[in-house]
């Protein structure tokens, strides 16, 4: 019998019950904690670590960990619950939209105009995205845009995995080249006790290095599988995914009317809306989720929907997404078992003291690759910004490395897990939306990731050398 890689669900319970043991293992400890006015948290404080009475995660706790996840806030992120429901709302709010059939005329509409340059949607739409990352760190806000951008994709004879790289990569590359992101390299800096501002050439430098390098990366795997659909890593599901996402039942070419097009203006109007309440007016999940009730309402009354047409599609929407919000719980409680395990400072203690008497250049690097490693244990950005940079920056004193390169390494690092870990909702909510199995996803994603690595560590030796 052939072994079957398993599924999303199954590989973050699993992550949970190997980092329950752990909590068995690895001795429990904490940091003493300060309160930082300026980013208005607590801080760890350099030196301050200590071993603290052991809290063992049992069965009982791994069961209770996606509950935990889905509603408890912690220090660093936002409940799963708002994310959750958030992506519940807006498959709802896609379903609608697509009842009316603008979707699909849309689709058909652009492939008609494109005829034949589809391929210079990949880097225009990856510089989107990048944007997004670098300015304000798009990442749960992109979760709507698989489900438009996916069945382009595959109408344009490509398949799945290029619309998730376009969306996900294309914004991981931009929180990696983090320039102005308010969430990751303002709060580091901060942290840090340096001006955001401080390292801006070289992660300017890093981001527009970075995003050519993905986007000819996912060029070529698009030519290649248009050539050859049988070089696709996915395409055991061809049949089915076309069925899925061109909702081919009927061989029907819907027209773009005056009706479909106001919808179309409605949908995107929503999104442009959504970019500027994060980015501008400090929305989160709640403001966004009420803002597309309001447009999925909107929707329905300007695309002459019933009600029960508009409520039964809603529901059916939001019903394909339960998979991505359960998840999105899962994922979280991986982290809550570790943190009530008391030993996420441990971790973070062993890191510290891996760096004492290095070189500059092997002491910038290993920053990088130890934040990559925490960035599997804390995925939330900010989270690991506060937990880490009050400890790492006054280190780098003591090597000689000044302190805004190691908040360049910081962000470059925890941006380049994001577009594969596990225990991060919105990568494994987006495979799970894209049909995309995870391994395929890292047999896609490996290669891209290695290159991206040599690449910061050359940057980063080289800053640190004319520095």
């Amino acid at each position: 019998m052939k072994l079957k890689f398993p599924s999303t669900y199954t590989i973050l319970f699993l992550l949970t019950v190997l980092m329950a043991a752990l909590t068995w293992v690895i001795p429990a400890g904490k940091y003493q904690m300060e309160m930082n006015d300026t980013l208005g948290k607590k801080v760890p404080q350099v030196g301050s670590y200590q071993t603290v009475e052991a809290n063992p995660q049992g069965i009982v706790e791994v069961l209770m960990a996606p509950v935990q996840g889905f509603y408890d806030p912690s220090s660093y992120a936002a409940r799963a619950v708002d994310v959750a429901l958030f992506v519940l709302i807006i498959g709802g709010f896609i379903a609608v939209v697509t009842s009316t059939g603008a979707i699909d005329a849309g689709i058909a509409a652009t492939m008609t105009r494109l005829n034949g340059h589809e391929k210079w949607m990949i880097p225009i739409l990856m510089g989107l995205f990048a944007l997004g990352g670098t300015v304000y760190g798009m990442a749960e806000e992109t979760l709507p845009f698989y489900t438009l951008l996916i069945p382009v994709m595959i109408a344009a004879g490509y398949d799945s995995i290029v619309g998730v790289a376009i969306i996900m990569i294309g914004a991981g590359i931009g929180c990696l080249g983090s320039t102005i992101n308010p969430f990751a390299t303002v709060i580091a800096s901060n942290a840090a006790e340096i001006s955001f501002m401080d390292g801006f050439a070289l992660r300017a430098i890093i981001l527009v290095f970075g995003w050519l390098l993905c986007v000819i990366y996912v060029m070529r795997y698009a030519a290649k599988v248009k050539a050859d659909p049988s070089a696709s890593l996915v395409f055991h599901q061809k049949t089915d995914n076309e069925q899925h996402f061109l909702h081919s039942k009927s061989q029907q070419v819907l027209t773009l009317t005056g009706t479909r097009k106001a919808v179309l203006v409605i949908f995107t109007l929503s999104f442009a809306i959504m970019v500027w309440g994060v980015s501008a007016a400090g929305w989160w999940m709640g403001e966004l989720s009420a803002l597309f009730i309001g447009a999925t309402i909107v929707t329905g009354i300007v695309g002459r929907l019933t009600e029960s047409e508009t409520t039964d599609s809603f529901i059916t929407g939001a019903r394909d997404l339960l998979g991505v919000a359960l998840i999105i719980a899962i994922a979280r409680g991986l982290v809550v078992v570790m943190d009530n395990g008391n030993i996420t400072h441990t971790i973070l203690n062993f890191a510290e003291g891996l760096l004492g008497g290095l070189s500059d250049i092997a002491f910038i690097n290993a920053i990088y690759w130890i934040e990559a490693v925490l960035c599997l244990v804390v995925p939330s950005s900010s989270g690991l910004a506060v937990l880490t940079m009050p400890i790492m920056a006054p280190l780098a004193d003591f090597a000689g490395v000044s302190r805004e390169l190691v908040v360049t390494a910081y962000q470059s690092a925890s941006g380049l897990p994001n577009m594969i870990t596990p225990t991060s909702g919105v990568v494994m909510g987006a495979l799970a939306i894209g049909r995309v199995g995870y391994s395929s996803w890292l047999k896609f994603t490996l290669p891209l990731m290695g290159m991206l690595s040599v690449l910061v560590m050359i940057l980063l030796s080289l800053a640190v050398t004319f520095s």
